[in-house]
């Protein structure tokens, strides 16, 4: 238990110096946009006096390395901007956004794992038998399908010509938990299935490697119960698909940018979507930076709970 407490304490005494890099990265990749910040605030009718006012007002002509630090401050103080006009703060546009984006990521994961748990281990138990050969043949299609094409093709098949689900639109779960339901379905599908193939391959290959150790057949020769012996391989085989978890969430996130602006859905990818195209880089600044907290926060829980189901690593 020490060892563990102290390597989980190490994995969270890194995240301040993650969170400083992605700051600086974020910081620096959109200083360099063609965007100009007084023309977005103050309009095309402004002049070039007023413009040259506004920028020396927000610091805009100062030198890289004091914006920056100027940007870690108003950070730390959950500052991150406001919008172009019609000003409002980032942070509240973030606010109300990001809580979708992490329900269709959660619900997306959940379906995933789900999906992989068991095609992976029906695939695993009937190895290079029919089963096992429709599931590889599926797994394969499934990390060949872009998210983005197959939330089309739901939408064609499932919302156009077989009106089960909306085509798009969001419905709030304190509103009607049914409409959530089916308003999130067709994008937790579309961002689940070609996670769900990637990560049933490798439950697949790591129940095979399980299933071929001494230990199970030691344990089947002693008469245990298959449930029993299924349990224990499983827990075991987990531990390389749980290494990869982590990069999975960061896609999950990163496609329901995505996938939200083919459903319609007012998440963290419209806020992108309208600050690329209007030219708002607090916009897109916050919201960046918010999804890439977000990838570091999963990566840490993930590691925490790689060290839970593998005991040897704590030793190094």
């Amino acid at each position: 238990m020490v060892a563990f407490l102290r390597l989980a304490l190490r994995r969270v005494a890194m995240m301040p110096v993650m969170i400083l890099g992605i700051a600086l990265l974020v910081f620096v990749v959109l200083q360099f946009s063609p965007a100009d910040p007084a023309y977005n605030a103050l309009g095309d009718s402004a002049s070039p006096e007023a413009r040259a006012a506004f920028a020396e007002a927000q610091g805009l002509n100062d030198p890289l390395p004091v914006r920056y630090f100027h940007f870690l401050g108003q950070l730390v103080q959950g500052d991150l901007g406001v919008t172009v006009p019609p000003s409002q703060p980032v942070v509240d546009r973030i606010t109300t956004a990001f809580p979708l984006t992490l329900q269709l990521t959660l619900l997306g994961l959940l379906l995933a794992v789900v999906l992989a748990l068991v095609l992976g281990v029906t695939s695993a138990m009937y190895r290079d038998r029919w089963p096992d050969q429709v599931f590889r043949v599926l797994s394969m299609a499934g990390i060949a399908l872009p998210s983005f094409w197959l939330g089309v093709l739901l939408i064609q098949q499932f919302a156009l010509n077989t009106p089960l689900f909306p085509t798009g639109g969001y419905v709030n779960p304190a509103e009607s938990l049914g409409g959530w339901l089916r308003s999130l379905a067709l994008p937790a599908i579309s961002l689940a299935l070609p996670v769900a193939a990637s990560l049933a391959r490798l439950v697949r290959t790591s129940m095979v490697a399980e299933l071929d150790r001494d230990y199970v057949r030691t344990a089947r020769g002693s008469g245990l119960p298959p449930f029993l012996i299924i349990r224990s391989v499983l827990r075991n085989a987990l531990v390389t698909p749980l290494t990869v978890l982590g990069v999975k969430v960061g896609y999950l996130l990163s496609g329901a940018v995505v996938i939200e602006a083919i459903f319609d859905l007012p998440g963290m990818g419209k806020l992108i979507l309208e600050g690329s195209t209007g030219g708002d880089v607090a916009l897109v600044q916050g919201t960046v930076l918010t999804i890439a907290l977000a990838f570091l926060v999963v990566n840490v829980v993930v590691d925490l709970l790689y060290l839970l189901v593998n005991p040897r690593i704590r030793t190094v």
